[in-house]
């Protein structure tokens, strides 16, 4: 009998312990969220003239084929952008120079077009190369890829010479892409260590190709990253001696 009652009231104890962790009575009402709201952004719509939408009312527009007020020169920082601007796309001028944006960015959405040209000239590297520069430093890979092997770190949606593309999602030569980028910049102590490094999620043509994937650092042709301390840089589009076309360029930051 006595260990019958030990029995209840450790039973018992336990329920009320268990009471007295309990919330209040809950309801569907309990866990909505009315505040704050979420504010209102207008979704760009689908246009003939490009191969996504244009850009969002709350985007900062890089380039709508009007103009390159947006470039500069990335050379100097601050001279002409060198490249064409015809029929509202922007296209390299081989051996001109990079390019990149005047306005400086941290965390991003970004979407960009790209074209190489539908005339094949070449062979692995040498197919429509480019680059995208998060904040001038880190490129993700623009290249024909199509039936065009060369290394897999070095291909369309790589981050280059770092992570391979999970798949090869490469339209054909003169067709229009599109690169849709979450990137994340890097955060640095006041040692110049860095603390949280950058990531990257980029949508080839509708296609994941790269999941919030961690950047090691700067992309060098020759040698392995670095890890160079810095703010918020600019978007850079790079000269690679081939007439690779880009248009329809909006980012928002996050």
């Amino acid at each position: 009998m006595k260990c019958f009652s030990l029995v209840m009231m450790g039973l018992l104890s336990a329920v009320t312990a268990q009471a007295q962790l309990q919330p209040g009575k809950q309801t569907p009402e309990s866990s909505e969220l009315w505040s704050p709201e979420p504010r209102l952004v207008t979704a760009g719509k689908a246009d003939s003239q490009v191969s996504g939408f244009t850009a969002p009312s709350d985007a900062i527009v890089l380039f709508d084929g009007r103009n390159l007020d947006q470039w500069v020169s990335a050379k100097d920082g601050s001279s002409k952008a060198p490249w064409t601007n015809s029929d509202g796309i922007m296209t390299v001028v081989p051996k001109s120079g990079d390019i990149q944006t005047k306005e400086l960015f941290g965390d991003y959405q970004m979407h960009i077009e790209w074209r190489t040209p539908a005339k094949v000239d070449g062979n692995g590297q040498g197919r429509g190369n480019s680059g995208i520069f998060m904040q001038g430093i880190y490129e993700l890979q623009v290249l024909d890829s199509y039936n065009n092997r060369t290394y897999s770190n070095g291909q369309a949606g790589s981050i280059y010479k770092q992570t391979m593309p999970l798949v090869n999602a490469s339209k054909g030569p003169g067709e229009w892409q599109t690169y849709d980028i979450i990137y994340t910049a890097p955060h640095f102590n006041k040692d110049g260590m860095m603390t949280i490094p950058p990531y990257i999620t980029v949508i080839h043509n509708g296609v994941l190709v790269q999941n919030h994937t961690m950047i090691q650092g700067t992309t060098p042709y020759v040698g392995q990253p670095n890890i160079t301390p810095h703010g918020r840089g600019p978007i850079k589009l790079q000269d690679h001696n081939n007439t690779t076309s880009f248009r329809n360029i909006w980012i928002r930051e996050l």
